[in-house]
């Protein structure tokens, strides 16, 4: 039998269930993290994505099932497993109290960590997490991107080898995102392994070497991104936009795609080229306000999994 540190699966999920009353969150799914990967959880609003994680956090048991993280079972060793994890949550919870370099400070202490260490320890997250002018500040000030920067650092104040991230992204620009994103790689490549969930289909493509997209407590698609995109798309999508109020039934061009979706405000035209595609609206003599052929996306995977419907 193989010790835990030798266990090829950072987590195991077997027929996994989550239950609050007589509602199943979670219902029954199957997952599998190795060691040293990006590993994402992608799905609408009370898809079951946050039940899971906290279920791998070990901060909310299992109604059902097999799981193992670090190779152990969380209802048993808990403490165990939670020491060598690092949770991101996805509202920051900062110590607002504390300056930025004691907010790492004071949570390396809860690790046993020593004064010393946690000091040094404290210099080198500020660094990875380009801190360091601010190591002093007040922590309401800090823009949103910094305070995400610091629950990020905070997190590995125990050098965790499983790092788990809850919409690490949500609410910051284009230039924190993609800031974040760095650090996230630099991490994967000393070995630290990742657990996402994202509602940004572009995040999941960068960052996730495979992937389960959950819907209803389930889990609809597994599979690297590229997988994905191959397996429930095409290779391009054509876009047309017609004036308001002229309406085109997606029928109109069935036979220029393998599928055709109508929306109020555009067409989309699945197709494997979507130039070709283009040239023959225009030779049936339509004339479209706006076109756009682009490469298909996870997000086009997702909508086609999961639905356009709104999900409170």
């Amino acid at each position: 039998m193989l010790g835990v540190d030798e266990a090829p699966n950072m987590v195991q999920a077997k027929a996994l269930v989550k239950r609050f009353g007589g509602f199943e969150a979670v219902r029954g799914i199957d997952v599998e993290v190795r060691r040293g990967e990006a590993f994402g959880f992608l799905g609408p609003n009370g898809a079951g994505k946050s039940s899971t994680m906290r279920m791998i956090a070990c901060v909310s048991p299992r109604s059902d099932g097999d799981l193992r993280v670090l190779g152990m079972d969380p209802d048993v060793e808990g403490p165990r497993i939670r020491a060598r994890l690092g949770v991101v949550p996805q509202q920051d919870n900062l110590d607002t109290e504390l300056t930025v370099r004691q907010n790492l400070q004071v949570y390396a202490r809860y690790f046993g960590l020593s004064r010393a260490r946690a000091r040094s320890k404290a210099d080198e997250l500020l660094e990875f997490a380009q801190l360091s002018d601010r190591a002093d500040a007040e922590v309401d000030p800090l823009s949103g991107g910094m305070k995400r920067r610091l629950t990020i650092a905070r997190s590995l104040v125990n050098e965790p080898e499983l790092l788990l991230l809850d919409e690490p992204t949500t609410g910051l620009d284009p230039q924190a995102r993609h800031l974040l994103w760095d650090r996230l790689f630099r991490l994967k490549a000393q070995g630290v392994t990742l657990i996402v969930t994202t509602h940004y289909m572009d995040e999941a493509e960068q960052l996730c070497d495979r992937l389960v997209v959950m819907d209803a407590g389930r889990i609809v698609a597994e599979g690297s991104p590229a997988e994905l995109i191959a397996r429930y798309s095409t290779r391009e999508v054509l876009e047309l936009r017609f004036p308001p109020g002229q309406e085109v039934p997606a029928e109109t061009f069935a036979d220029l795609a393998e599928r055709v979706e109508a929306l109020p405000d555009r067409v989309l035209l699945y197709t494997a080229a979507g130039e070709s595609a283009l040239e023959q609206v225009h030779a049936r003599g339509w004339r479209p306000l706006s076109s756009l052929v682009r490469r298909s996306t996870l997000e086009d995977v997702f909508l086609r999994l999961t639905g356009r419907t709104l999900v409170d």
